[in-house]
């Protein structure tokens, strides 16, 4: 069920409303049976998949809690290896299968193996991570193990961010489901405009670029210099409003409920260095590679090419949670290798700032660095959006040629984005103001909290994309 579907607003409005219709002690109840089907919507079978998993890691949470010494250590690598193992079936099998064939054909060895005829379970990565921090949290003791078998499901299937995250922890999400949550209206009205802003970057911006983005990637020898180029900045914001734009209609959902969940992005495209745009960019993903594996690994906290090793195998293991094909492995290469240069140049690019005077110039120098890193991002995005790797190395070699293909675009599609822009930059400037309005100005604060949604909503009815695409990291 997609959230850009009319059977989801459905489905919500349904939930939503016997949600604070029934008694408190009964909720859970209803938000676990509509999770179940509302996963069970796109392939039913695989909901067995899931509540293994689940039944798996409550019962090792609650070992944990019960044992001491070694023994505590035993059920937490029984349920990461089991809970690993899964995911590893689903999803790496045929990955690793394919290039064992591979090397064993270029050695004229027999290797007989088959791939497994497998659909990935939607969100398996999501949902595995968000169980994966449960266990681990417990044998940390920062977490108490939930008796509750019915909550502890709840936690690992809450529906809104079941399929795509946020990937919550449990000390954020796990108490929540005790707290009796009242209607309350403008909690309920803020939640309603954060999922129409979130459907309105989907089904506008994003599916808009996506027209744009798949004439070039799904044609790449067709194009060059140019169109390239445009292209895969185009990518770069329509993975961004996406991806985004299912978090926020995740989040807003929630909280129309009364729940809170953790924010996923934060302005990502204004960093000023690769170090900072992963502290903006899928935040729930990043900040748990970075407590349960960068950490564990030993951090910063090491000697430097220990570091540069950590962060190198912990954006390698990022790209292949991504997905199991080279170019996500080269693609979290490519990050941890910017970050590792930006650790190593740091002293030497103070110095050329400081000797060229660029440091007077903060505003301008800020600008640069932005630009900068806007500019290794995009890079890196063709390995994410191209299909091959011979194909994103056939992008990289031709995008600064003498470009062809000038047809991709059209005038009405540009006249859309500007549009589009025009409306995220009011939306953007309201929303920076608002942040410190003065009691004077709340009224013209209460039309613009309405407006805004209502020109969204216009936009969505006049130049919305109704294809149903699905969103892009539901495939992750």
């Amino acid at each position: 069920m997609l959230f850009n579907s009319f059977q989801f607003a459905i489905f919500f409005l349904i939930v939503t409303a016997l949600y604070f219709k029934l008694p408190h002690k009964y909720r859970w109840a209803l938000l676990l049976s509509a999770s179940c089907g509302f996963y069970m919507a796109f392939i039913p079978v695989y909901i067995f998949i899931l509540f293994t998993t689940i039944i798996v890691d409550y019962w090792a949470g609650m070992q944990i809690e019960r044992t001491q010494g070694a023994a505590r250590k035993y059920w937490l690598i029984f349920s990461l290896v089991v809970t690993c193992a899964i995911l590893f079936v689903f999803k790496y099998f045929n990955f690793f299968n394919s290039n064992l064939a591979a090397v064993a054909n270029f050695f004229d060895w027999n290797y007989s193996l088959e791939n497994l005829r497998l659909i990935l379970p939607i969100g398996l990565s999501f949902h595995t991570f968000q169980s994966m921090s449960y266990v681990i949290e417990v044998y940390r003791g920062n977490q108490k193990a939930e008796k509750n078998f019915g909550i502890y499901s709840l936690y690992v299937m809450f529906y809104p961010q079941l399929v795509a995250g946020p990937i919550e922890r449990p000390q954020n999400l796990l108490h929540q489901f005790y707290e009796e949550h009242t209607f309350d209206f403008n909690r309920v009205v803020g939640g309603l405009r954060l999922m129409v802003w979130g459907l309105f970057k989907k089904i506008v911006v994003a599916d808009r670029l996506a027209v744009i983005v798949n004439q070039v990637y799904n044609n790449p020898h067709e194009y060059t210099g140019i169109p390239v180029i445009l292209a895969t900045v185009a990518f770069a914001f329509q993975i961004y409003c996406d991806f985004s734009g299912y978090s926020e209609i995740a989040i807003g959902a929630a909280q129309v409920m009364g729940f809170r969940l953790m924010q996923n992005f934060n302005r990502p495209y204004s960093s000023r260095s690769v170090a900072e745009f992963w502290k903006r960019w899928h935040i729930s993903l990043s900040s748990w590679f970075r407590d349960y594996f960068y950490i564990s690994l030993g951090g910063n906290r090491v000697s430097k090419p220990r570091w540069f090793f950590n962060l190198l195998i912990t954006f390698m293991v990022s790209g292949l949670w991504h997905g199991a094909n080279w170019t996500f492995l080269i693609w979290g290469i490519l990050n941890g290798f910017y970050l590792t240069c930006g650790i190593w140049t740091q002293d030497i690019r103070k110095k050329i700032v400081s000797t060229i005077g660029l440091d007077q110039l903060p505003y301008l120098h800020n600008l640069i660095r932005v630009g900068c890193t806007f500019a290794l991002i995009c890079f890196s995005w063709i390995f994410f959006r191209a299909s091959s790797l011979s194909d994103a190395v056939w992008l990289i070699k031709h995008m600064f040629s003498w470009g062809n293909g000038w047809d991709w675009i059209s005038f009405s599609q540009i006249m859309i984005l500007i549009l589009c822009a025009a409306l995220g930059m009011v939306k953007r400037s309201y929303d920076r103001i608002a942040s410190g309005l003065a009691v004077d100005v709340r009224g013209w604060s209460a039309v613009m909290n309405y407006l805004i949604p209502a020109l969204a909503i216009n936009y969505m009815i006049f130049f919305g994309v109704r294809t149903h695409a699905q969103f892009i990291y539901f495939q992750f």
